[in-house]
């Protein structure tokens, strides 16, 4: 003989319908019944009280009244279910003959379960979430804005309070396991967890669907090749730049176009600053302890934008690096500021690309060579040129390559009357600024506006240090 539940209540018509069954459910079946809103409905038969929701959250119901089959022997297995009335379904399941007086179907009504925000607080209620975090209490009175101040937790910019229902939620944009370990985050090289990230997505102002985009940025932090505790430790001026590309940035709403490297898109501003929420706050890379930048530079509250793939003549980036179109990244550069390169007379592309080599031969410093790389975000205006002559990305790599061929003896100290410089044995010779592969194009920007612009890196990149490292968006 199975074992049957039967769910209800008595805020639902149907349910109410079917309230003359129960007597004789009880009588000729194993059943427990249980209610969501009121433990005296049905009356005149044992009912178990569910206003918690505990029973319908575990079992996961949607609709009400629902019917549930289970296997004798265990009393766990669910064999199956049916949910509103359904006769010949009830008498399938049950194998009763039940009433012709009743009719012979009726919908049923939406779980309790699925009040508006309900999930998201059962979530939290009964631990299905798995918060192995240590929670903190607020004083009544306490503001929570200026507590997250007060605990050392703020990049300086006033954070969302991580509240377990807050967390719950942005954990739902992952089907990562809050527990799984990332890697260890520098300086301290503390573990950490997707859980951990989520909790600094939330204080970042995140959304759930940024969360993969997220995780993938704090695992390219965490490769050895991107080098983050040098970049943390550095005197230099340089912090983490996101660059994504892919399905998931038009997904969740990336600004790509006008104003990419401003303000003004939440995607864009939250993903780069929850990056750096979880190096200050999980790996301890705060000012002025490890991180000894002399200047810094704003984008170290968050730097991120998404590449404008759509209308573009030119492979992105990710593409170049060998993935899909279809592929989502996340791309990570140890990167300066913005340097704007203004040009609104060049027709050619020849003209053009002495205008970006004139900008780029003065990153960081007009003698400084084979050090820094840099990306050279090129604006749909200025692509319109380079489309127009049908020159690819690899030509105007290779024409700006040739322009970046710098005679040794401007760059050896004490040329120009600078003390800066190379030593003397480069004073003949012929030196690239950039290393070989180490200026990158990404198209991104508005349409109107012959402006491009110029993203410098670390003095200790490239061969020497960090390299940029692309890694694909996970689930």
């Amino acid at each position: 003989m199975s074992q049957y539940v039967l769910v209800v209540k008595e805020d639902c018509e149907t349910c109410r319908l079917l309230a003359s069954l129960t007597k004789r459910l009880i009588d000729e079946l194993d059943i427990t019944i249980y209610s969501q809103d009121n433990p005296e409905f049905p009356a005149g038969v044992p009912v178990i009280d569910d206003t918690e929701l505990e029973y319908s959250f575990n079992h996961r119901l949607e609709t009400v009244p629902t019917l549930l089959k289970f296997e004798n022997e265990s009393g766990l297995t669910e064999l199956e279910r049916t949910e509103g009335w359904d006769r010949n379904e009830w008498q399938r399941l049950t194998g009763l003959n039940f009433l012709e007086d009743l009719p012979a179907f009726r919908p049923g009504c939406g779980s309790k379960t699925l009040d508006p925000g309900m999930l998201d607080q059962l979530a939290v209620k009964f631990g299905s979430a798995d918060l192995e975090a240590r929670r903190l209490a607020i004083e009544d009175g306490e503001d929570e804005i200026e507590a997250c101040y007060d605990r050392g937790w703020s990049d300086g910019l006033p954070l969302v309070p991580p509240t377990e229902l807050r967390v719950v939620k942005m954990l739902q944009g992952t089907r990562r396991a809050p527990s799984e370990i990332i890697g260890n985050v520098p300086p301290d090289y503390a573990p950490c967890s997707v859980l951990k990230v989520a909790v600094n997505a939330v204080m970042a102002g995140c959304k759930p669907e940024y969360m993969p985009v997220v995780l993938a940025a704090v695992e390219a932090a965490l490769l050895d090749e991107f080098c983050m505790h040098g970049l943390l430790a550095t005197t230099y001026f340089s912090g983490p730049m996101v660059v994504v590309n892919g399905p998931i940035s038009r997904a969740i709403g990336m600004n790509s176009k006008g104003n990419a490297l401003g303000q003004g898109n939440r995607a864009n501003a939250t993903i780069g600053r929850a990056l750096q929420l979880v190096i200050r706050n999980v790996g301890g890379g705060k000012p002025q302890g490890v991180d000894r930048a002399a200047l810094g530079n704003p984008g170290k509250y968050t730097f991120c934008f998404a590449e404008d793939e759509t209308n573009s003549c030119w492979d992105s980036y990710s593409v170049e690096k060998g993935f899909d179109s279809q592929d989502s990244t996340v791309t990570l550069f140890a990167a300066d500021g913005v340097q704007g390169i203004v040009d609104q007379k060049s027709r050619t592309p020849e003209s053009l690309c002495r205008s970006f080599a004139a900008g780029l031969r003065v990153a960081s410093h007009p003698k400084m060579v084979m050090a820094a790389d840099a990306f050279l975000v090129i604006t749909p205006e200025h692509e319109r040129v380079f489309r127009d002559a049908e020159w690819s990305k690899t030509r105007v790599k290779a024409e700006l390559e040739s322009l970046l061929q710098i005679d040794g003896a401007e760059l050896v100290m004490g040329a120009g009357g600078i003390a800066e410089g190379l030593p003397d044995k480069f004073a003949d010779k012929v030196v690239p600024k950039f290393r070989a592969g180490g200026l990158n194009i990404v198209r991104a920007g508005g349409g109107a506006g012959m402006f491009s612009a110029i993203i410098a890196g670390w003095g200790a990149s490239g061969s020497m240090g960090s390299v940029p490292v692309t890694v694909k968006v996970g689930h």
